[in-house]
Formats: structure tokens, sequence, C-alpha cells
């Protein structure tokens, strides 16, 4: 009887910790989504835009020239950074395998996320720091991007193979809930309308900040980093190092590796095909992602609270899609669930290419119609929630494909796979605006990336590959 007791108490703290650690690793998505929402997408992005074009028109642009040269900035920004990462992120993988330890990369780019976040506080809308400003932009992204790796190596040791897919797709809800409750509280709290100077509640900011200088859209900066520093103490707590030997950094023998690895590509054709095809999907979701607040800035004119609407509409739907479809994936496998997100997020893109406010291809809406609003909104949807789905299915067909016993290196290399090509969403879209002058058409170069990354698809294994 004592036995048994015994052994039930300690079943019962197993099963205890065993999920504080899947909690853990779930607070890693809600620390950080922050960045992708409130910086990347939604209120970081448009106050830039906004803040550029209005210096740009100083200049002597005119209003579409100055909108298309803040578009053109902000994607070679992300370009140089995409291509900063793609080159680490295999090493740093390789290296963390290596050694064995992965939390300490952890905590060191978790410090240049929340530095990278709080610099952004410095663009000021009168006589803006641009170039600076990019660069801490640049820092919190590479730590955001390298967090990633490491917490999604850990991901194979978190629970048993067969509810890989259900764990990342409810680590991606649980953090798009975390971006919509942040968002919603720089919109209620803290983001002011530029003419009026009040918050969507139409109070002031909060804390005393001014109004009138944009301090209350400019906390979205420092708010991040607080957030993320919060939010990170559970996973330091909870989560663990898998249980394996220490060993010396040693990065002769990480790159080595790496080119073994690398070098197996070749005859590996699932896994080459997935890396491929990943590359350009997620680049150019990265895209999507990038430049949709601009476009809802300067394309359709919406304000950068109008703008953060949309953004709680979006997170809300990819945290309920991205539930739904780690869900599916358990019971079907990640490349259904990744063939029709990619066919969906194909289609809003065409979509957007063939809208502005006067119409949508060749058909024109009536005068003072929220049509263009209407529409936008369910592109929202349906970029968040096929975005987010696609992401996690993402992470389950990654664990398929990698070697149990080196998951960071895999993952440095799938990191590799969507940075790779980092800079060419942004680089296209940056160009093919500057050549043509309308931020519609910049957007048509994802429409290929997508169409390109469904034919790769064909040849990917969704069980992943016996030889390793």
């Amino acid at each position: 009887m004592t036995q048994d007791v015994t052994e039930g108490r300690g079943a019962a703290a197993r099963e205890s910790r065993d999920g504080r650690r899947v909690w853990g690793w779930w607070f890693y998505d809600w620390a950080s989504q922050p960045y992708a929402t409130l910086l990347l997408t939604f209120i970081f992005s448009i106050y830039f835009a906004e803040v550029a074009r209005t210096s740009f028109m100083a200049g002597g642009l005119t209003a579409e020239a100055a909108g298309a040269r803040a578009q053109s900035l902000w994607g070679y920004a992300l370009a140089i950074s995409g291509v900063f990462i793609a080159v680490l992120a295999p090493v740093l993988g390789a290296v963390a395998d290596t050694s064995g330890r992965r939390m300490p990369w952890i905590w060191l780019f978790s410090a240049l996320y929340v530095v990278g976040a709080a610099g952004l506080w410095i663009l000021t809308p009168v006589d803006p720091p641009l170039v600076p400003t990019l660069m801490l932009f640049g820092i919190g992204l590479i730590g955001m991007e390298f967090t990633t790796i490491f917490t999604n190596a850990l991901l194979p040791s978190i629970g048993p193979r067969d509810d890989v897919g259900r764990l990342s797709g409810s680590g991606f809800a649980f953090g798009y809930v975390g971006g919509v409750l942040s968002l919603a509280v720089m919109l209620l709290l803290f983001a002011e309308s530029a003419t009026t100077g009040l918050t969507l509640l139409g109070n002031p900011p909060a804390f005393g900040l001014d109004g009138a200088a944009r301090e209350g859209t400019r906390f979205v900066g420092p708010f991040t980093a607080v957030w993320y520093a919060v939010f990170m103490i559970p996973f330091f707590a909870w989560v663990r190092e898998p249980a394996g030997p220490r060993r010396p950094v040693r990065i002769g023998v990480a790159l080595a590796d790496l080119g073994r690895l690398l070098r197996s590509l070749a005859h590996r054709r699932s896994l080459a095909s997935w890396l491929v095809s990943s590359m350009l999907s997620r680049d150019a979701l990265n895209g999507l992602y990038s430049f949709g607040g601009i476009y809802a800035g300067t394309v359709l004119g919406w304000p950068v609270i109008w703008s953060g609407v949309f953004g709680v509409i979006s997170a809300l739907s990819a945290a309920v899609i991205c539930w739904i479809g780690g869900r599916a994936d358990r019971r079907w496998g990640p490349k259904p669930v990744i063939v029709g997100c990619s066919v969906i997020l194909a289609a809003v893109c065409a979509l957007l290419v063939g809208m502005d406010r006067a119409g949508a291809f060749g058909i024109p809406f009536a005068a003072g119609s929220r049509a263009p609003d209407l529409i936008f909104l369910i592109c929202g949807v349906a970029i968040g929630g096929a975005g987010g789905a696609m992401q996690a299915a993402g992470r389950t067909m990654m664990v398929r494909h990698a070697h149990p016993d080196r998951p960071a290196e895999a993952f440095g290399l799938y990191a590799l796979s969507g940075k790779a090509t980092a800079f060419l969403a942004p680089f296209s879209i940056a160009a093919v605006t500057q050549l043509t002058g309308s931020q519609r058409l910049g957007i048509s170069p994802l429409i290929v990336m997508f169409l390109l990354s469904l034919l790769l698809l064909r040849w990917v294994n969704p069980e992943g590959e016996i030889e390793q």
C-alpha cells in the first residue's frame, strides 16, 4: 500500500513538472509575440511609415513618392537583418547542439530583444533619427529570431512525437492571445491619434505621456521590452535543458557537423524540398506581416488606431485557427495544413494587388464606400489565421525531419531556410515598389513565392525521412 501511494505521488509530481514545462515553453510564444504584433506589423511599422513619409514630404517629395520611399527604406532594413540572421542561424544551432546547451543562448539573445525593443523610443516625430531607429529595430529582431531557434529546438523534448503538432499549434495560439492582449493594452491606454492626441478610449496616453509628441505610440518599444522580460519568467523558471552531456563550445566540431548535414541534403529529397519550400513561404509570409500595416496606412489611409483594431481581429482569428490547426495537424499531419494555408495566403496577396480605395480588379467602389476597409479586415483574418497555422505546422514538419539528438542544428537550418532569402521578399517589394511607384504592385512578388512553395511540397514526405 505504502509503495503504491509513493509511486502515485511520484507520478503526480512528474505530471505536474511536465505540465509546468509545457506551459513554460508556451510562455515563450506569449512573451515574444508582441515584437511581431506591436512592432513588426501593426503599431510601430505604421508609426515609422507615418514619420518617415512626413519627413520625406518635408524634403519636397509628393505624398505618393514619400510613401513609396518609406516602404523601400523599411524593406531594405529588414533585408539587411535577414541576411545577418541567415548567416549565423545554422552555425549557432550547430554550436548549441555540440555543447549540449541552449539556455545560455536564449538568455543572450533575450537581452538583444529587450535592448532593441526598448530603444525604439527614440523615434520622435520631429527630426526623426530614421537610420538609428532601424538599427535598433534590427537588433531586437535578431534577438527574437535567434531565441526562437533555441526554444524551437526544445520542442521535441516537451512531449511525445505524436503530440508535437498539438503542442506547437497550442503554443502559437497562446502566443497570439498574448499578442491580442498586448495590442489591446496599447490601443486603449497608450497609442494616440495623430490628430487628437487621444487613445481609443478617448483619453490622453497613460502615465502622463505627451500625446502631442507621440509619446504614447513611441512607448510601444519599451512596453514590448517589459512585456517580454516579465513573461519570460515562467519559461526560465519551468523549462530545463534535456538530459545529456555538457561539453565545451567547439566551433570547429560544430561547423564540421553542420557541413555534414548540408552535404546530406544532396540525397535527402524530402528534407531539401521542405527547406526550400518553407524558405519561400515563410519569407513571403513575413513580407505580408511586415508590409501589411504599411499598406493599410498608406494605400487605405488607415491611422495607427484603426490598424491596431485590425491587428486585434487578425490576432484573435490567428489564435482560434492555430488551435484548430494544431488539432488538424495531430489528426492528418502537418502537410495538408501547410498546403491549405499557402493557397489562402496566395489568394490574399492577389487581392491586395488588385485593390485600392477606389476599387478592386477594375470594379469601382461607390464614393465613400467602406468596402475596401471590410475586405482588408477579412484579409487580416486570413493572414493571421492561415499564417499562424502554417508556422505551427511547419515546426511539426521540421521535428519529423530532425535528428533526435541534434534538434538545435535542425532548427538552425530551418531558420536558415527562413532567412537565407529573408532579403528576397522585402527587397523584391522595395524594388518593385520603387520601379513602379505603386505600393499595390510592390506586393506582387509574394504571389510567385507562395506558388513556388506549393510546387515544392510535392516532394515532401509528411512523415519525414528514415535516414537521419
